[in-house]
């Protein structure tokens, strides 16, 4: 479905998010709202606004991984840091990428994106949060905008032409890249130099962040540290190190900042070490093979107390390759100790799925939301385990409730068109494939679906009503969608 991104795409976008006004503030406990001063550019309900459109293309031209436990996993860390954060004024969002590069960005409206290969690099749950920290940080302070002020004071089709490179390096990264070049009067030089101090100051509120939710402030030069070290002497970076230059005295900043506040001695996180197995044994790029080699290795060097996350990581893989014994072996003795763990009764799940053990996965799953029954990893499990069982109109049920809550999540619709076409109910499988369309801002195709699930529907029934009110819907965001493009 989804192809690689070029590594430039995430250079730039980063690049663009890191260019700012010097920082001016150097107390590490007085963080001033430097990004009001972008009030006169671009309004936080505009920046939401671009902020959706941009994630609408992400999604039809990146590989998101819609994997729940893991998209639930990385939201609840990065939700931690925003409750910690200061200068909170846009929601929210975060996911991951399908990239083994190290890198992450942030995109208008609270938008932060992580690569998976990030999760190979960061050794703690802190390091990762670091990252995260630094990212909400562009945003809290409005990086892009007041970069786009500051330029558009020279110029002012600047702001037009690089809110449109933009939107142009997220759907066709060689075309933007070109875009941006011949309608910015920005040196490359200069650039670097804004993206240096910005850096900073990004550092500096993340630290902060990191310290008041809880986190070790001392990951954040750790994680440079060894970053730097290691990509030295290569002539090839990677495009976090591109995009967030490591010169030695933005290390040194960090440390220094990072003195001012007590050491947090933290056990190793669990939900964080299963995670970083989850995404080795699915996400990384990794052969089964490779995967396995990998589990093995760490397995020796590991202490015991993390061996089962690493085993939980073997058994995804075991699954993955039809091997059922092998993944129920490692995965029972986990599950038994706990049970309630969401990483685990996931894997449970498919094992049971694929060995068509469906009432035992649906029996499990339902026990298990009478204690956590908001949930998204169950209820999407659930309605999985009724669809594989043959239970459609449950699942349905399910799925409806669902979707009207959550009502971004690609997962929901996918499950539901599955349901529909099972039940040869076209007009609804139509309806649920016309939101997936709208979600990766295919109008045409959204409205398009939508104007046949009319159709099909009986003729002045309540069906047939919610489609033509849908349709009126589409059509207004259609428009809305298209006035933003062309302003640029």
């Amino acid at each position: 479905m989804f192809q690689f991104a070029k590594a430039p795409t995430y250079i730039l976008l980063s690049a663009l998010l890191s260019t700012s006004l010097p920082a001016i503030a150097n107390n590490a406990s007085s963080l001033p709202d430097i990004g009001t001063t972008a009030a006169s550019t671009l309004t936080i309900d505009k920046e939401i606004e671009y902020g959706e459109m941009y994630m609408r293309i992400m999604r039809a031209s990146r590989p998101i991984i819609n994997d729940p436990v893991l998209s639930e996993y990385i939201q609840d860390l990065g939700h931690k840091l925003v409750a910690n954060a200061d200068g909170v004024k846009t929601p929210f969002d975060f996911f991951l990428i399908k990239n083994y590069e190290i890198n992450a960005f942030a995109l208008f409206g609270g938008n932060i994106g992580v690569h998976s290969g990030l999760f190979l690099h960061a050794k703690t749950e802190s390091e990762l949060a670091s990252v995260i920290a630094h990212e909400i940080a562009h945003v809290t302070q409005r990086h892009l905008a007041r970069t786009l002020e500051d330029q558009a004071k020279k110029n002012p089709a600047t702001m037009a032409a690089m809110l449109g490179s933009l939107l142009l390096v997220i759907a066709a990264p060689e075309a933007g890249i070109a875009a941006l070049h011949a309608t910015t009067a920005i040196s490359i030089q200069g650039m670097l130099n804004h993206t240096r101090s910005n850096e900073k100051e990004a550092d500096r509120i993340g630290i902060s962040t990191l310290a008041k939710a809880g986190f070790n402030p001392q990951a954040m030069p750790h994680f440079f540290e060894r970053l730097a070290e290691q990509y030295r002497y290569t002539t090839k970076l990677p495009p976090m190190l591109l995009s967030h230059p490591l010169p030695e005295s933005r290390i040194t900043d960090s440390r220094l900042r990072a003195n001012n506040y007590s050491v947090v001695r933290l056990p190793p996180s669990e939900h964080y070490l299963l995670a970083k197995s989850r995404m080795v044994a699915r996400y990384v790029g990794f052969s089964q093979t490779s995967a396995l080699n990998w589990f093995n290795t760490e397995l020796k060097k590991a202490p015991a107390n993390q061996h089962k996350e690493l085993n939980y990581g073997k058994s995804l893989v075991y699954i993955d390759k039809g091997q059922y014994a092998k993944a129920q072996q490692l995965l029972l003795p986990l599950l038994t100790a706990e049970p309630n763990n969401l990483f685990y009764i996931d894997a449970a799940t498919d094992l049971n799925l694929y060995q068509k053990q469906y009432d035992k996965a649906t029996t499990r799953l339902e026990n298990a939301l009478q204690y956590q029954p908001e949930s998204s990893v169950l209820q999407l499990n659930l309605a999985n385990a009724l669809l594989e069982a043959k239970r459609y109109q449950q699942s349905i049920n399910i799925l409806t409730r669902y979707s009207y809550q959550q009502p971004n999540d690609i997962n929901g619709w996918a499950l539901l068109a599955q349901n529909y076409a099972k039940q040869n109910k076209r007009d609804g499988e139509l309806a649920a494939m016309g939101e997936l369309a709208a979600l990766r801002a295919q109008w045409g195709l959204a409205i398009s679906n939508y104007t046949q699930a009319a159709q099909r529907a009986k003729l002045g029934s309540l069906d047939q009503a919610r489609y033509d009110a849908r349709l009126d819907q589409l059509r207004l965001q259609q428009a809305k969608f298209e006035a933003l493009r062309s302003s640029f």
